[in-house]
């Protein structure tokens, strides 16, 4: 399976994704933001990284490009609640280098299929 980091500055999300795609039979790491992502993403490289878009200290677009940047190969997954349910995020995320969005709130469905198909890539 994959190795795979999430990026998202809510506790709880992190826990939550964390147990989804560590049941998948993925080996999974977390970050809480954006500068954190990145410290860890270049201690251990991953297959994909799932984001969220707004972070404090760095923020998920910036995160996303410096990934981009670095390791062009790594398959991103862009999430986010939207500010009011505004989704110009995650149409952002993917014009500035994410691989695929997903819309918070997702199913434990929604988000192992969207990293088996970022995988499959």
């Amino acid at each position: 399976m994959a190795r795979i980091l999430v990026v998202d500055d809510d506790a709880a999300v992190r826990s939550t994704v964390q147990r989804i795609l560590e049941r998948a039979g993925h080996t999974v790491q977390v970050a809480e933001n954006g500068a954190d992502g990145l410290r860890k993403f270049r201690e251990a490289r991953h297959d994909l990284v799932v984001t969220d878009l707004y972070m404090p200290e760095k923020e998920g677009i910036e995160t996303i490009q410096d990934l981009r940047a670095e390791s062009p190969g790594t398959r991103i997954l862009a999430v986010s609640g939207g500010l009011m349910g505004d989704k110009t995020g995650l149409v952002d995320a993917e014009l500035l280098g994410a691989d695929a969005t997903l819309a918070k709130p997702f199913t434990p469905e929604q988000l192992q299929k969207a990293v088996a198909a970022l995988l499959a890539r």
